[in-house]
């Protein structure tokens, strides 16, 4: 009797992000292990021990072993993957790239058609893939890289506010608005888009490469991952009651109706703020004002 040999479709490495406190996790990574196995995708899977253990892992990576690096877990662990490929590898060995998304925030996967584990599995096993263009951004002479977007001012302290409550998901930046709003301040901002210079007192500014932030939330209604732009969100000073009523916009991207509200697309900008202001790139509070953004067309690709 002859027996029959499973043939690999493809390699992957799996770098997935164990959450400490939520039951199952390592559950599901067993879970997805299966799935891509029954479709013939053998993977190596590398589980952080420590926040920023991605970038590391992906780091120390030989590529030449790989057809894909495939991250498991919310926007934070892609950047860190993202972060530790180009940094440490020429371009030419950058594979596709895919996410399988869980934990709390997942708002790049959403501009992938990726909501849920088994979209994520769809999306690597289908090998078809989009370009996406990369957001570089630099502290002093060393440069860094988001996806999805990344912002100062109100947003940054909501998201510190909302990491105390990680374990309410998604809701828990909803309570970081509303503890910021109620110690709501201004900083002082000079701003240079494309070479157009802006000012004055300022709330928040967000550079967004993709559309979605917070989970669901649509802060860029206009924005494309592959359309060679970032699309800047300005919001101006306003009244607590303006910004509460604001908010709940957001979820339906109609928050441009505020005249608060500034959308810019761009290329490159620089900014300035008095005091400097803590960064968010892809929701990891990480880095100062003053900063350089650029956007670089389709330097990496995702599985869709």
């Amino acid at each position: 009797m002859q027996r029959s040999h499973r043939v690999s479709l493809m390699k992957i490495a799996l770098i997935a992000k164990p959450i400490a406190g939520r039951k199952g996790v390592e559950d599901r990574i067993a879970s997805v292990e299966k799935e891509l196995r029954i479709r013939n995708i053998d993977c190596d899977i590398f589980k952080t021990a420590y926040h920023t253990h991605a970038i590391e892992l992906a780091k120390n990576l030989d590529l030449k072993e790989y057809d894909a690096v495939v991250t498991m877990g919310g926007d934070g662990t892609n950047y860190h993957v993202l972060n530790g490929l180009i940094k440490y590898h020429p371009d030419e060995e950058l594979p596709p790239l895919g996410i399988i998304p869980v934990g709390r925030g997942n708002s790049f996967a959403r501009d992938l058609q990726i909501e849920s584990l088994q979209d994520g599995v769809n999306a690597v096993a289908g090998q078809k893939t989009t370009s996406v263009d990369v957001c570089r951004f630099t502290q002093g002479p060393e440069s860094f890289y988001f996806v999805n977007l990344m912002g100062f001012g109100f947003v940054t302290d909501a998201a510190k506010t909302a990491a105390h409550f990680s374990r309410t998901g998604d809701f828990s930046y909803v309570i970081g608005v509303l503890h910021r709003t109620l110690w709501l301040t201004f900083h002082t901002m000079e701003l240079t888009i494309d070479g157009i210079e802006y000012g004055g007192h300022n709330c928040f500014v967000e550079f967004c490469n993709s559309r979605y932030t917070g989970g669901d939330m649509l802060m860029a209604p206009e924005a494309r991952i592959s359309d060679g732009y970032f699309d800047v969100v300005i919001l101006g000073p306003l009244s607590r009651w303006s910004l509460l009523a604001t908010f709940p916009k957001l979820f339906k991207g109609t928050h441009g109706e505020n005249p608060a509200v500034r959308f810019i697309k761009a290329k490159s900008a620089t900014v300035r703020t008095d005091p400097p202001k803590i960064l968010l790139p892809d929701g990891e509070i990480f880095g100062l004002t003053p900063t350089n953004i650029e956007i670089e067309p389709g330097r990496v690709r995702y599985f869709t």
